[in-house]
């Protein structure tokens, strides 16, 4: 009979929805977004398991959504983190990519991963344990995590229950459609009841999630620009969420400076950006993802909006040498 019990947090953007093992050694798959680093402690006491007491935290991946809890944790609890050992090399270091942070232009706050993960790996919880599955695409280090006797997988960004994660094409290399469809061939070889995702519900049918996961990227293999559509307007989106929208007059200064932006346009669509800017417009209306209010542009899906003061911190992993050590520090010196 199990003794332990699967929390699942559904959250809305801009954070990544968490999972907790509430189990003799809790842990807690992936920790939203740094601005809501407080209600995600919160969350984590109401499932009845206190910051002070958790022993782990693994990451599905490195993206904002899903780590910008680390810092708050690591650095008031001293919670040890987990993750892959390709995104474990690029945070430890502070390399300027970690995180696709500069890339995409998303604050991260600066922590540490202390154990490296491997594919195959086991993560004992007390009563049960949870083997690491090494998934690429949707970044390289992705992972997901598989509890064979009550079958269940955590999935993170792999998948969802009727979307995939976008691509990366420019930092994750443009075999990441190959790599996703070869780690959905992997799961669908599992025995799956349930499945939780980064984003949205739990997937009730994750047989069928999978197979419609892998018959749309077979469709991308065939219309590669797709993919780009795809990750432009996932990045555009959660950019207008975590700025709380975009003023037209701030529109086309913003893009401009971005490099994913630069990229896709230049690379996947052969245009200069200037041109890019108003056939996204065009296309974050058309697709419903974003709207006008007040000559402002607005994402379409439910968010909450980061406190103005949090999010002009702006913090990113070129910024994170000094941060990491004055924080690390001022932990020590507090306990």
């Amino acid at each position: 009979m199990k003794k332990y019990n699967i929390i699942f947090l559904e959250r809305t953007f801009p954070s990544a929805n968490m999972i907790l093992i509430k189990d003799e050694l809790p842990v807690l798959i992936d920790t939203g977004f740094g601005s809501d680093a407080e209600e995600t402690e919160q969350l984590i006491r109401e499932a009845g398991v206190s910051p002070e007491e958790l022993p782990l935290i693994v990451n599905t991946h490195y993206h904002s959504d899903h780590v910008g809890g680390n810092y708050h944790l690591q650095k008031n609890y001293g919670v040890t983190i987990a993750a892959h050992k390709w995104d474990a090399h690029l945070i430890n270091s502070c390399d300027r990519e970690a995180c696709s942070a500069e890339w995409l232009d998303q604050p991260i706050e600066p922590y540490q991963v202390d154990i490296m993960l491997s594919d195959n790996d086991e993560i004992e919880t007390g009563s049960s344990s949870l083997k690491v599955l090494h998934t690429p695409g949707h970044t390289l280090g992705h992972l997901s995590l598989y509890e064979p006797e009550e079958e269940i997988l955590i999935c993170g960004d792999l998948f969802h229950n009727n979307d995939i994660g976008w691509l990366n094409i420019f930092r994750e290399g443009v075999a990441s459609i190959q790599r996703s469809m070869e780690s959905l061939e992997r799961l669908s070889k599992l025995r799956i009841q349930k499945a939780y995702s980064g984003h949205g519900p739990y997937i009730e049918n994750p047989s069928a999630s999978i197979d419609a996961a892998r018959a749309r990227f077979d469709k991308w293999l065939k219309a590669p620009e797709k993919v780009s559509w795809h990750a432009c307007k996932r990045i555009f989106a959660f950019t207008l969420m975590i700025k709380n929208g975009l003023a037209k007059e701030e529109i086309n200064p913003y893009l401009l400076k971005c490099g994913w932006f630069q990229d896709f346009a230049r690379c996947s669509f052969q245009l200069q950006p200037e041109e890019f800017i108003q056939i996204l417009l065009d296309e974050m209306i058309r697709s419903g993802a974003a709207s006008w209010h007040n000559n402002h542009l607005i994402a379409a899906a439910p968010y909450k909006a980061p406190q103005e003061k949090w999010i002009n911190k702006n913090i990113k992993p070129k910024d994170w040498n000094s941060q990491i050590v004055s924080s690390m520090t001022q932990s020590v010196g507090n306990e």
